[in-house]
């Protein structure tokens, strides 16, 4: 613990001074799917991958490690991202193994006319890697995500990130992304309407994530309250659920979620009341009060660590 907390002292420090960024991306490693062979991306021979570390001055370790791939000279993408702070800076962590398996099951499952809902940058992750059509092409920037301290900063961080992912003000896009946020935290019956609006008459599919409750907590904390924690894993899981069982009574929180970092963690997601468990998105993840597989509103066709996708019916079943 001690280390984090000395890196959240920095960054608290660096909040409070003038200037730039309180961090920067700093390109330590670069080259093809061959040299990043941990990746998983050996089927995209075409793309260039960079290596990056996020660096605050004052901190001898990263604060996260980022993989970003392009093709061409096409704008840059955000294929994985392994947070090594206490809070998250940026995006919330993942792996782009996981990413590329879910692009081929998107690839297999999906036909090429077919339409990709999902958030902005799992959009743009699919675009790039299943050569799918997503409804979101734009790096969005949506919810400001970064440690509590830095938040009255979220101007020059915002200008930052728009420059590092040479991202341009995209107002249909983000019009879009509010009414995404708004279907995944309504009911089901009536987010699957909006979704199917979003899709435009298209035979469309929908991929979520664990760590979408975080986002869409953020961004609608008035319908889906969400807390997390990370808890360490030493062999298999039975010891840390109890622990997580818990914190969940002692908290009052309804309902969890589990998502496995890469570092030996497992980031546990709880719901804070009933009213987020109704949600549509609650009902397409693996909390413990919900069963995705029985979710009449969606298809599920797919499932793999923390990615569900599912197809949306041209219409509600009936009885659904």
């Amino acid at each position: 613990m001690t280390g984090g907390l000395l890196l959240l002292g920095w960054i608290g420090y660096s909040a409070w001074k003038p200037g730039p960024p309180p961090y920067r991306y700093q390109l330590v490693e670069e080259g093809g799917a061959d040299k990043f062979a941990k990746l998983g991306l050996e089927s995209w021979p075409d793309l260039k991958i960079g290596k990056y570390e996020v660096r605050v001055d004052g901190v001898d370790q990263p604060v996260a490690v980022a993989h970003v791939a392009r093709r061409g000279d096409a704008v840059p993408v955000m294929l994985g991202w392994e947070n090594r702070s206490d809070e998250p800076v940026a995006f919330l962590d993942g792996s782009p193994s996981e990413v590329a398996t879910l692009a081929k099951a998107v690839a297999k499952h999906a036909p090429k006319e077919a339409v990709m809902l999902a958030w902005w940058d799992t959009s743009r992750q699919l675009r790039l890697l299943s050569g799918r059509e997503t409804i979101f092409a734009s790096h969005l920037g949506e919810p400001f995500i970064a440690p509590a301290a830095w938040r009255a900063r979220s101007g020059q961080i915002g200008k930052y990130e728009n420059e590092f992912w040479k991202a341009s003000a995209n107002a249909e896009e983000q019009r879009k992304l509010q009414r995404f946020a708004d279907a995944l935290t309504g009911e089901a019956e009536a987010g699957v309407a909006v979704l199917r609006e979003l899709a435009g008459g298209r035979e469309a599919y929908v991929a979520v994530q664990v760590s979408d409750l975080y986002r869409l907590g953020l961004m609608r904390p008035e319908r889906l309250g969400v807390a997390y924690k990370d808890f360490p894993v030493k062999g298999d899981m039975h010891g840390p659920i109890g622990f997580v069982k818990r914190w969940m009574r002692d908290h009052n929180y309804t309902a969890y979620a589990l998502h496995e970092l890469a570092d030996g963690r497992v980031r546990v997601y709880f719901l804070a009341d009933a009213k987020s468990g109704k949600t549509l998105l609650a009902q397409m993840l693996p909390l413990t009060t919900s069963r995705p597989a029985e979710l009449q509103a969606l298809q599920l066709v797919f499932r793999h660590g923390g990615y569900w996708v599912y197809k949306i019916p041209s219409a509600l079943p009936s009885g659904g």
